[in-house]
């Protein structure tokens, strides 16, 4: 006897932030579910591993911008405990001088320092006091929708707007080019936009006990037994999905929410509305270190040095203690893009780069994890449309970042649009 598709669950395949945004609002409207994911934990990219030491290693410096306007809709701050950054960042200039901007997007003029510091001149801090009144006009989805801005990519955008070439090396760049993981700025411009927006608006945050603990309270919420981890796709075929292990699953409809090179993988590339991704790589070497080099002050160092490899410096056990064991310091060193080094090598670098600007002390600092990250995010260049199609055909969906703009926003609203439309 054939199966009525209302007994069937909708199939998600992939328990990222996507797939588990979509599950929980289908759990939520009463449809059955069933993610699966290849993996041995949930959260796709956002992940966090332990070592034997009690050091919480996001794979990846990764932060949560708290006015995320999908994040509020479903997750609950509370239970994750977030701990915020300074919203600021300690740069170290091309002379090898530091400087310290606090607050330089919320408040650009309100601070003597962001009056005197030499990242830019006074017209370009007026500018940026501008920027911060321009994106206020609108809301979020706004400004990831607006064509216009989508057109020219950032360092065009900030060059048309006046900003100096000194301002954008040692702020724009390096700050920016850590969110994008795209030292360039080639990445279109109303996500600058957005983003701006939401470093103006909300906190940088992470949740005390890791990145993962997002993803983890969806999961938390879905019915036991609506996740299959260690369960890998094989292939599609209308409703039907089979895993690896040969067995094949009937479904009322399938939503692929992978990442876009594993979408590619599982369907024909002509059924796919979106290119195939390219994406942004970073690598990200964490240390032990018995003090922290910033003093608690919860600030990003930021590196505006050229033919550098340490891109930025984060210290999040400052922020979260959660993330390092008592009496210690976790110390994230970030390397954004391809560098071509063995990883004897890369240390090699990053040890006599930290020294420098850290000084004699960092060689106590303990090597924990390197993380070479290839699919980092996906790469969202000028001229992309902000979003892709998520319906491929009958019962058929997909949803993610690869198919809007790279953040965890985008990979929650995608999730939450695809639900949507299984609902109708």
């Amino acid at each position: 006897m054939a199966t009525s598709s209302a007994s069937l669950p909708i199939i998600i395949i992939g328990a990222g932030m996507a797939g588990l945004t979509c599950a929980n609002y289908l759990h939520r409207a009463g449809k059955s579910v069933l993610v699966l994911d290849a993996a041995d934990a949930v959260g796709g990219r956002v992940r966090t591993d332990i070592t034997p030491e009690g050091f919480r290693l996001d794979r990846g410096f990764q932060i949560l911008l708290t006015r995320y306007p999908e994040v509020q809709r479903l997750m609950d701050y509370g239970a994750l405990d977030l701990r915020a950054f300074e919203s600021g960042a300690v740069i170290q200039l091309p002379t090898g001088r530091e400087t310290t901007l606090i607050n330089p997007l919320r408040q650009p003029l309100a601070a003597f320092e962001a009056l005197t510091s030499p990242i830019g001149s006074l017209a370009d801090k007026f500018r940026i006091a501008n920027l911060v009144r321009h994106v206020s006009k609108y809301t979020a989805g706004q400004l990831i929708s607006r064509n216009s801005s989508n057109q020219e990519d950032t360092l065009t955008y900030l060059r048309r707007n006046g900003f100096s070439e000194r301002i954008i090396d040692t702020f724009f760049r390096p700050f920016f080019g850590g969110v994008y993981l795209d030292q360039q700025l080639r990445t279109a411009a109303n996500f600058f936009e957005f983003v701006f927006q939401q470093f103006v608006v909300g906190d940088a945050a992470v949740p005390n006990l890791g990145i993962q603990a997002i993803p983890e309270q969806l999961a938390a919420r879905l019915p036991t037994g609506s996740v299959r981890l260690n369960s890998p796709v094989s292939a599609i075929d209308g409703t039907r999905v089979r895993l690896w292990t040969d067995e094949v699953l009937e479904a009322a409809a399938v939503v692929i929410a992978t990442d876009g090179t594993a979408a590619q993988q599982l369907l024909p590339t002509q059924t796919l509305s979106a290119p195939t991704s390219e994406w942004r790589k970073t690598t990200c070497t964490y240390f032990a270190a018995p003090h922290s080099p910033g003093h608690g002050d919860k600030l990003l160092r930021l590196n505006a040095m050229p033919g550098t490899l340490a891109h930025n410096v984060v210290f999040p056990s400052d922020a979260a203690p959660g993330y390092a064991p008592a009496g210690q310091t976790l110390v994230s060193v970030n390397t954004h893009g391809a560098h071509g080094l063995t990883e004897e090598d890369l240390l090699n670098r990053l040890r006599a780069e930290l020294a420098a600007w850290f000084g004699p002390a960092t060689a106590q600092w303990q090597h924990l994890r390197t993380y070479e990250i290839a699919h980092a995010l996906p790469a969202y260049p000028a001229g992309q449309p902000y979003r892709q199609s998520l319906r491929l055909a009958d019962n058929l969906y997909q949803c993610g970042d690869y198919t809007a703009y790279p953040s965890l926003n985008a990979a929650m609203a995608t999730g939450r649009e695809v639900a949507e439309m299984l609902l109708v």
